[in-house]
């Protein structure tokens, strides 16, 4: 076996990085994405079975085919807004992020 020093085995190579202070902004971005995941589940389906039931089929009288072809295309576009509204939030997230680090 070789022998080691023992002071070479407990030296660090350097000092630690402190991450704590990303904390807040690593809380933030998760909150965003937690968000945009919860309304990209519930909200296009929601809108499918409400739109369906209540628009096309109750108010407009539309056949029962007919109605799942409307109600989808409402879903998808309920999907693309979501979509834009998280790149958008994502994009102004951070570029308020660099603004805050460049006032230092």
């Amino acid at each position: 076996m070789e022998n080691y020093d023992k002071q070479s085995l407990n030296a660090m190579p350097g000092p630690v990085p402190d991450f704590r202070g990303n904390d807040g902004s690593l809380v933030s971005v998760l909150r965003t994405l937690l968000i945009f995941t919860i309304m990209m589940i519930t909200l296009p389906i929601g809108l499918y079975f409400a739109t369906k039931a209540y628009l096309f089929e109750a108010s407009m009288g539309y056949s029962s085919n007919d109605s799942y072809f409307y109600a989808a295309i409402v879903a998808v576009v309920a999907v693309h807004v979501i979509l834009g509204l998280f790149v958008y939030v994502a994009w102004n997230e951070g570029s308020r992020q660099t603004r805050e680090g460049k006032q230092d």
